[in-house]
This record gives C-alpha cells, structure tokens and sequence, in this order.
C-alpha cells in the first residue's frame, strides 16, 4: 500500500512542473498576443489615420468588422473616417495612452485639425481645433473585427461655433423637446437600433442641437418600447433638422417608412415644450 502511494506522489511531483511550464507558457503566449493587438492599433493610428493611408486597412480591419451604417470591413471602417479627413484634411491623431485586457485595445487621444471643408452640413470655419476622444477595439487573430469611439462632441460643435460656447444661454423658455416612441417587434431590434444610433449621432451635429437621451424596455411579448428625447434651442432649430435630416437620407438612399414597415415598426412622436407651473 505505502509503495502504491510512493508512485502516487512521485508521478503528482514529477507532473507539477509540466503544468508550471504549461501555464506560463500559456501566459506567455496571451502577454504576446496582446502586445501584437497594441502594435496593431498603434500602426492603425501612425500608418493609417495621420499618413491617410487607406491601403493598408485590409491587413489590419477584418470582414467581419460592422460600421456605425452596417457596411463592412474596410469599407464599413472608413465610413465614419473618411468625411472627417475631407473636412479637416490635416487632421492629426496624437495616442496618450494604450490599455490591452485580453483581446480589447483602449486607446486614448487627442486629434487635431483645421475645418477646410464641409462636415455634416458644417460648412467650413477656418477654425483649428482639438477634440479628445477613446477608442475600444477588439481584435481577433491579429484584426479588428468591432470598434466604439467616444469623443468630446459637445466640444466639438462649440469649437467650431456650432454651439454657443454656454449652451444654457439659449432662452428656457424657447427649447423644445421632440419626443419620439417607438414599439420594436423582437424580430427588427437590431437594425432598428442600428439605425437609431446613425440617426443620433447625425443630429449631434445639427444647429440648434442641445441634447438627447434614449430610455427602453420590454413588453411582455418581447417588443422594445423605445423613447428619444431630443433638446433643442427652438422650434426654429426642430424645423431645420428635419429638413437637413430629410435631405441626409436623400443622399445616403435611405427609406426610413419603408423600414418602419418592413420590421413592422410602429411610432408616436411630437415637439413638447415646458408646461407651465
């Protein structure tokens, strides 16, 4: 009995540092991987993005990647891009910091360029700016295949004189708030999400744009009740917007009641102001 415990023990002693071995490598293998996912971020930012070297994206964005308008790959990645290099063709990205865990890059910086061209209905202010910003990436076998940027749009809409420099002085009395409700069958939530989010960040940019917020839940079918709450200076500033918003899916070629109907989506909206006290 005791030799059968000998053998127990010695073969537990002599297998230990197999898996001390095989863990560190392993560890190893993850701490290079992931210094790989930051050197590939940092070329995106230094060989790509400041040199406008688009050539090199298909090596570095995967197929799978989705843009902000569902388009993909290259494609899709260079949606959100390429209007921003063509208004400020100078445009520089500065990375103050880049964080790895596991197959995640955040990268922190500052771009800096000078408005030479139109920008989402901006036309051209000769102004230089600078807008901070962070970007999440995720990679997989050496590509990007999502992405999420936040930046200073408030910001930058003030920078440009878009905004004044203190959005509260816009009168109380004059803003308004367009408030939309949407009811989502299961089935349409992605795209309709998708589209929401395209439709948001495009009035952002707007005149007159304050704010907005988005709060949702679900029924008990599973449909998404969705509401948008937009602030703005005036019922000037509302009436601009749609048009600019009109004019914006004209030119992209988008059909927004033929995808209401499509997924099957029904809304209830309308411009409210503060009730008197």
């Amino acid at each position: 009995m005791r030799s059968v415990h000998r053998a127990i023990y010695l073969a537990m002693a002599l297998l230990l540092p197999v898996l001390s071995f095989s863990q560190e490598k392993s560890i190893h293998q993850q701490k290079e991987i992931m210094e790989k996912n930051k050197a590939i971020i940092q070329d995106l930012y230094e060989n790509v993005m400041n040199k406008k070297d688009m050539s090199l994206l298909p090596v570095i964005v995967s197929e799978e990647y989705t843009g902000p308008e569902g388009s993909k790959g290259v494609a899709g990645f260079t949606a959100p891009i390429a209007p921003l290099i063509a208004a400020f063709p100078d445009i520089q990205w500065k990375i103050s910091s880049l964080v790895c865990d596991g197959d995640k890059v955040v990268a922190k910086w500052t771009w800096y360029g000078t408005q030479t061209g139109t920008y989402r209905n901006i036309p051209a202010t000769g102004k230089a700016i600078h807008i901070n910003g962070i970007a999440i990436y995720e990679l997989k076998n050496g590509k990007i295949i999502a992405g999420e940027v936040q930046t200073d749009r408030l910001g930058f809409l003030t920078a440009l004189g878009v905004l004044p420099a203190d959005i509260a002085t816009a009168p109380v009395n004059e803003q308004v708030q367009f408030i939309d409700k949407f009811l989502v069958p299961p089935a349409g939530i992605a795209a309709f999400k998708q589209r929401v989010a395209v439709n948001r960040q495009f009035i952002r940019t707007l005149p007159g744009f304050i704010s907005d917020v988005a709060y949702e839940h679900f029924d008990e079918q599973g449909n998404l009740v969705f509401i948008t709450i937009a602030q703005w200076e005036n019922k000037a500033a509302v009436a601009s917007a749609r048009e600019q918003v009109q004019a914006e899916y004209k030119r992209s070629g988008f059909d927004m009641p033929a995808m209401m109907k499509r997924l099957g989506i029904s809304m209830d909206g309308g411009l409210y102001t503060r009730a008197t006290e």
